[in-house]
């Protein structure tokens, strides 16, 4: 029974390219699709009970079972098969099934998303709180955990980086002496780039105490502990006025009922004149929900936001949008140079974890580039202010000579 609800499903699902599916139940193998416009994978299932748990958990059942070679990918294509799925839903391939676990978790997705300090630190403790070589093994020299910039072709990517915080600094309009707030510091790359490139005194704040260790031991070797502070603290907690305020990536762990919460806290660390930039993961289609798969491994808590549910509470904090600038492709150049990275190092990987590890990672990274390059995933920068005329009125400043940069300023 589970074997024909299966196909079913795949018949229904796979719309571009094929599969062809061998194991259990089926005399011989089965292919989906018509061949064209998409990726030509083989699979096979090695455990009977997989059809059941593909039919009545979909989108968790396949990670599941790569993670535990259940699923066996010919040639071991795991970037053709999941092209293969992304592409397909990208197109309107779909089931029951598939809408039904969809429409079940958009019921409950505020509660899902509900982020309350505690929850907070559990939720990242899962994800950054892992060894702090694994990271190592497929970041940049700076750990920069987040979208890289690739304004021209074959960038490497600490050239890539490094222009992503250039980029950002640019965005800020920072003077010597001026105090930031990076809220979600990660290892602390981005504070300490703004202190010493930019004359900053920076204050930056995460739940990790893995990160929080990291960074504090990095401003030390660097000189900086007199410029930056690292603190284990929740960004609401935080109560001083900031000429600055910078967060990237952390946006996405806040979760859509704390928005309003947290454009209000960034309204309010904010002296006057003074100017936001949120860098964001985010969705160019409405409204979704977060796959049961990475919230269950990777980010639990975590949720990827449409631009229509951030600025809602963006206009109700009072702030000025001054900005909103859309990044596509550039987090999927980023997540191939970190799959090639952790290719490169993953015996290193499996002697710090284990086998299991190493292909729910490889699945984690590869499954987040086929979302950037063939669904509807990229990066949102919001660059907000209290007052309309605090930033310049066109973006030239960004890419024009220091001189002209000047010039236009006065």
């Amino acid at each position: 029974m589970w074997t024909r609800l299966l196909d079913n499903m795949l018949s229904r699902l796979v719309v571009v390219g094929r599969l062809t599916l061998e194991g259990p139940g089926r005399r011989g193998p089965r292919s989906f699709g018509p061949g064209e416009n998409g990726p030509d994978v083989t699979i096979r299932i090695e455990d009977d009970a997989v059809p059941r748990r593909l039919v009545l958990h979909p989108e968790l059942a396949v990670g599941e079972a790569y993670m535990d070679g259940t699923i066996a990918i010919e040639g071991d294509d795991l970037h053709g098969f999941l092209e293969l799925l992304t592409r397909n839903r990208r197109a309107g391939g779909s089931h029951w099934t598939i809408s039904a676990h969809q429409a079940a978790q958009m019921a409950l997705r505020r509660l899902a998303q509900s982020n309350p300090m505690p929850r907070a630190r559990a939720n990242v403790a899962h994800h950054y709180d892992l060894s702090g070589e694994l990271y190592d093994l497929f970041l940049d020299a700076d750990k920069q955990y987040s979208c890289g910039y690739f304004p021209r072709a074959g960038m490497t990517l600490d050239a890539a980086q490094e222009a992503k915080k250039r980029h950002i600094a640019g965005k800020l309009l920072l003077e010597p002496g001026m105090r930031v707030l990076d809220i979600g510091c990660g290892w602390g790359g981005m504070a300490l780039t703004l202190a010493r490139d930019h004359g900053a005194r920076v204050v930056g704040v995460t739940l990790s105490k893995e990160q929080h260790a990291v960074a504090t031991r990095r401003a030390e070797m660097a000189g900086l502990s007199d410029r930056v502070e690292f603190r284990l603290q929740d960004y609401r907690k935080v109560r001083e006025e900031f000429d600055r305020v910078v967060s990237v990536g952390m946006f996405e762990h806040v979760g859509v009922p704390h928005y309003g919460e947290y454009f209000e806290n960034v309204h309010a660390r904010l002296a006057p004149g003074g100017v936001a930039l949120i860098h964001t993961i985010g969705r160019s289609n409405p409204p979704g929900v977060t796959s049961p798969w990475i919230s269950k491994y990777i980010f639990p808590g975590g949720y990827i936001p449409a631009l229509s549910e951030v600025m809602t509470p963006v206009e109700r904090s009072g702030l000025w949008t001054c900005d909103v600038e859309v990044w596509r492709l550039h987090y999927a150049y980023t997540l191939a140079h970190w799959y090639e990275r952790f290719m490169a190092n993953i015996d290193r990987a499996r002697e710090l974890y284990d086998e299991r590890f190493c292909r729910m990672w490889r699945y984690y990274l590869i499954a987040s580039e086929m979302s950037f390059r063939h669904h509807m995933h990229c990066v949102f920068q919001l660059q907000l202010a209290t007052e309309r005329d605090v930033v310049p009125l066109t973006r030239d400043y960004l890419y024009a000579p220091p001189e002209r940069a000047r010039m236009a300023a006065e």
